[in-house]
């Protein structure tokens, strides 16, 4: 007697647990963890899932439902990434269906991936030398097909006996300026023939590899330190100041790894920070080096996931360069994951769930694997300098930068003063117009930092100081001075520039405060000679537009580059001399308690992109308060006097990492009922936890997408585990869920917020 087989299945729903169904007889062999299955879910409603695990243990309940087929011969994750896939889940408190939703590529991409493939051209037969040099001779009278003929034998080096290389037909017509017509004329007189081939969607790198350069010594020093200290540690972190040669020690690091048939995964926290490092990467390690993002089509994704997966080392990817969604790679043999700026926001996914950290989560892949974590940063964040202090993460610092270049003169100009004594030029203070412009006069380049897109933040009735909000979100308007309208940055809603107040119908309304748009504008009319650009999520909507930018900026196109925090950190410029950070303000009084460490750390960051080889560059820090505890210690480039400050403020008010922390965003429609909804889990979760809940109260943006909204937070003391406070989480909340009516709410959870 055959016992009846169940499988246990991830549905990509945000449902919480995983679901139950028979397997039929008449299903194939090949079902196993890792495949995906279609499967009946809710009335007629079908699905493809995820097996986690086979067994013979039938479920609790009756009409068990079957699985309906199997769309995979072999599975299409591994073992690996299940385990990551239930942390993740059971950490940051979602489903393994939203895991999964954020993971796997298209769905329909995976069901239906088709190679790409184009038509190539090679010679007809093995021809000598002789035979081809009479054909050439005999198409005198045909000057465009002799063309064709010298150009394929020229781009495949073809000679008598050697082999007979198909060209791409593409490449052929553009080398030989000739038309499709002239190739098959070729192909009818027996001299040529054509063929289908498969190729990549992706950008191959070129067969040859650099050596890996020799070490600086400081750079040797700590590269040793880090291989002694990975002995007896999983994680060291690489504190080295900006232009360091962190880079450098990584490709070292990296190539003992592929030697020894590991894989590597190197992470960036931004897109634009891999259009440099990827041609570093390539140029030492080859065809093995790829790169993953968001902004890759659904078939190059699969493509880059298959060859992820492939463990042929001469076809399968041994090195990844990607941001946090490339934790969802098929590694089958992980050695070492770089966590390059590992301080960086951008790590952090905040909606939607899983709202999980990408160096948290590498740590853990790392773990899965038996690899190695190394994170890199000249502004650590607190959390992970802080686990060096009590020995949980090794530490390796690199204070001094390659090539002994001193560290960037830092200028703090006061904008108070400079308002008072009229001496701003629109936004600009003679400091900083005083630097432009002697980098300009020579020939060098300049990076002006607002973290603030659009033309101006919001416009204002001057007269009753009306302004325009948006009318889904408890937000002003931004208005966008290229598009000539006001924009909602919160649900991209737009709208005409208003005529007249809508309040007191007076014309003349003014814009207030500036962004990168507008920067962009003045700077212009000030420095009407100088080539700028701007790079902001505006300007780069488009896959390639980042590497545009850079490339143009690289090669000398543009000189002064105006843009967000992405032109922040990691970028390398030879030319660039100075760098303008505009509001400071802006930064420093950001209501939350990251916000000096933020601030530090991104001035800090903007700050070292300047005079990174031949010279000492220079940076002028607009601020109307030069006398700021956070500002000063940017000036003297000192982190740890801002790491004890603000590990001592941490500690005093109990927040990480003191104690770990979840935040409970509750979402209605109705005022009334959310005030209602969200008072009854504060009460059920003071009756847990007491004071460690803050809250319920209204954030900062109280309003988005016509929902209100209200936050709680909790404060989970360090000693205490985790799991259980977090099981009484779901539990008070399961019981909201339970009240009537409650199911209009939308609740997310933020675990370890950033």
């Amino acid at each position: 007697m055959i016992n009846t087989l169940f499988a246990d299945i991830i549905l990509p729903l945000a449902v919480r647990g995983r679901f139950t169904y028979m397997i039929p007889s008449d299903i194939p062999h090949t079902i196993r963890p890792g495949v995906r299955v279609t499967v009946p879910f809710g009335g007629r409603n079908l699905y493809s899932g995820i097996v986690c695990k086979i067994h013979d243990i039938p479920p609790d309940f009756k009409n068990v439902k079957s699985i309906l087929n199997v769309l995979d011969s072999i599975p299409v994750i591994n073992e690996t990434q299940l385990k990551l896939w239930l942390w993740i889940s059971e950490y940051y408190l979602c489903t393994e269906g939203e895991v999964m939703k954020a993971a796997l590529p298209s769905e329909e991409c995976l069901n239906n991936y088709k190679p790409r493939f184009e038509t190539f051209i090679e010679l007809a037969r093995d021809f000598s030398d002789n035979e081809l040099n009479e054909i050439l001779d005999k198409l005198k009278k045909a000057p465009k097909q002799q063309d064709v003929l010298s150009s394929l034998i020229r781009l495949t080096g073809y000679t008598s006996g050697s082999e007979k290389n198909p060209v791409s037909k593409l490449l052929l017509l553009k080398d030989s300026g000739a038309s499709v017509g002239i190739i098959e004329a070729l192909t009818g007189k027996g001299i040529l023939s054509s063929k289908s081939l498969s190729v990549t969607r992706l950008t191959e790198s070129e067969s040859y590899k650099d050596p890996v350069k020799e070490l600086s010594p400081a750079q040797a020093v700590a590269y040793h330190s880090i291989k002694k200290q990975l002995i007896e540690k999983d994680i060291v972190l690489l504190h080295g100041v900006t232009s360091s040669g962190k880079t450098e020690i990584y490709i070292h690091l990296i190539d003992e790894q592929l030697k020894k048939g590991k894989q590597v995964l190197y992470m960036l926290p931004e897109i634009a920070l891999t259009t440099q490092i990827i041609l570093r990467l390539k140029k030492h390690f080859g065809a093995v080096t790829g790169v993953y993002h968001s902004r890759f089509s659904d078939p190059e994704k699969v493509e880059i996931w298959k060859r992820v997966a492939d463990e042929d080392p001469l076809n399968g990817y041994r090195l990844i360069l990607g941001v946090r969604s490339s934790l969802f790679l098929p590694f089958s043999s992980l050695g070492l994951i770089i966590v390059d700026e590992e301080h960086d926001g951008s790590y952090k996914q905040h909606d939607p769930a899983p709202r999980y950290h990408a160096r948290d989560s590498a740590i853990m892949l790392a773990a899965l694997h038996n690899a190695k974590t190394i994170l890199g940063s000249a502004s650590p964040s607190i959390e992970s300098y802080n686990n060096t202090i009590n020995g949980k993460y090794g530490l390796t610092e690199l204070n001094e930068r390659f090539g002994l270049i001193k560290l960037p003169d830092i200028i703090i100009a006061n904008t108070r003063e400079a308002y008072r004594k009229k001496q701003m030029v629109s936004h600009f203070t003679p400091e900083l117009l005083h630097a432009i412009d002697d980098a300009l006069g020579k020939e060098e380049q300049i990076i002006l930092f607002q973290n603030r897109r659009g033309f101006s933040p919001y416009i204002e009735c001057p007269e009753c100081g009306w302004i325009p909000v948006c009318f889904q979100c408890a937000v002003n308007m931004t208005y966008h001075k290229g598009i000539g309208k006001l924009v909602c940055h919160y649900c991209g809603h737009t709208s005409d520039m208003p005529t007249k107040c809508e309040s007191c119908h007076s014309t003349g309304m003014v814009t207030r405060g500036f962004g990168t748009e507008k920067i962009e504008d003045e700077i212009k009319i000030v420095f009407p000679d100088a080539r700028v650009a701007r790079m902001d999520q505006d300007t780069t909507r488009n896959k390639n537009s980042f590497n545009k930018i850079i490339r143009s900026f690289e090669e000398r196109r543009i000189d002064i580059l105006i843009g967000t925090q992405m032109i922040s950190k990691g970028l390398d410029f030879e030319n660039l001399t100075v760098v303008g950070v505009l509001n400071a303000d802006n930064l420093l009084n950001y209501p939350d308690f990251r916000a000096h460490e933020r601030s530090f750390q991104l001035m800090e960051q903007v700050s070292g992109r300047a005079g990174r080889r031949q010279k000492q560059g220079k940076v002028v820090i607009q601020t109307s308060d030069p006398a700021n505890k956070i500002v000063r210690m940017v000036l003297r480039h000192d982190y740890v006097s801002m790491f004890r400050m603000q590990v001592d403020e941490r500690m005093t008010f109990n927040y990480p990492p003191f104690c770990r922390m979840v935040r409970i965003s509750i979402k209605h429609k109705e005022k009334a009922l959310l005030n209602y909804y969200s008072d009854f889990l504060g009460h059920e979760l003071k009756e847990i936890f007491g004071k460690r809940v803050l809250g319920p109260e209204s954030p900062v943006i109280s309003q988005v997408q016509l929902w209100y909204i209200k936050t709680i937070l909790i404060k989970i003391e360090r000693e205490k585990p985790p799991a259980k406070a977090k099981q009484l989480i779901i539990k008070a909340i399961e019981r909201l869920e339970k009240e009537k009516g409650a199911s209009s709410l939308r609740i997310a959870i933020d675990v370890d917020p950033y």
